[in-house]
């Protein structure tokens, strides 16, 4: 029986993109270096705070990488200003969430964003009853793909591997749900492509929020 989700965030549950574009670009342009496109910055996105800046500098010319501290002190300033701007969750997500609480399903938030603005966009865009536990990218657990974060939000939650689904939209959610040996739904609405998905190993795909709730 299947108690509990744990849902990747952005690309998952929310629409992030234009914040995450518009907190780069600022970011770039406060550099003095040139902006790099939406497209780029979609693809950047999955690794965390960290990887993306350090991908988007080196696109926009920095190859180097040598002025990755003081590009992560300019984003983190900006995206704290900016992480819920022109954010929206996916169609039919407010729908799903609140018929899997209506069945007393445990919900949870994994996402490798940093910690703050994770439970700020979860808060601002859904509530703050919805989810019972909501966690960003913090110094003390390794990021996705670790499997650490998953079990210790399935202790947190009181429930085994076996009762809980992990989704996620990327292949990083792809192979920390396969670390962390759970049943794992990538979603085909998000960041990447399905083909993209696929190829990484995606063994269950699903096209809208209503077919998770055949898991339960």
């Amino acid at each position: 029986m299947i108690r509990a989700c744990i849902f990747d965030l952005d690309g998952t549950l929310t629409d992030t993109i234009e914040s995450l574009t518009y907190s780069v670009g600022e970011t770039l342009k406060e550099m003095g270096l040139p902006a790099i496109t939406k497209e780029q910055c979609q693809s950047f996105v999955g690794n965390g705070a960290r990887v993306l800046i350090d991908r988007a500098i080196r696109a926009a010319g920095d190859v180097s990488g040598l002025r990755l501290e003081e590009a992560m002190e300019i984003y983190g300033r900006i995206f704290d200003e900016n992480c819920t701007y022109h954010v929206i969750p996916y169609e039919g997500i407010p729908e799903l969430l609140e018929e899997l609480r209506k069945r007393q399903v445990k919900l949870a938030v994994l996402s490798n964003k940093p910690h703050r603005q994770t439970v700020k966009v979860a808060e601002t865009i859904f509530g703050k009853g919805i989810f019972d536990v909501v966690w960003g990218q913090q110094g003390r657990i390794p990021r996705k793909p670790s499997p650490e974060g998953i079990y210790a939000i399935l202790k947190e939650l009181g429930v085994e591997r076996d009762e809980c689904i992990y989704v996620g939209d990327s292949e990083v959610d792809i192979a920390a749900g396969k670390n962390a040996m759970m049943q794992t739904v990538s979603v085909a609405w998000g960041f990447r492509t399905e083909e993209e998905l696929k190829s990484e190993g995606a063994g269950c795909l699903i096209h809208r929020p209503e077919e998770l709730l055949g898991f339960f």
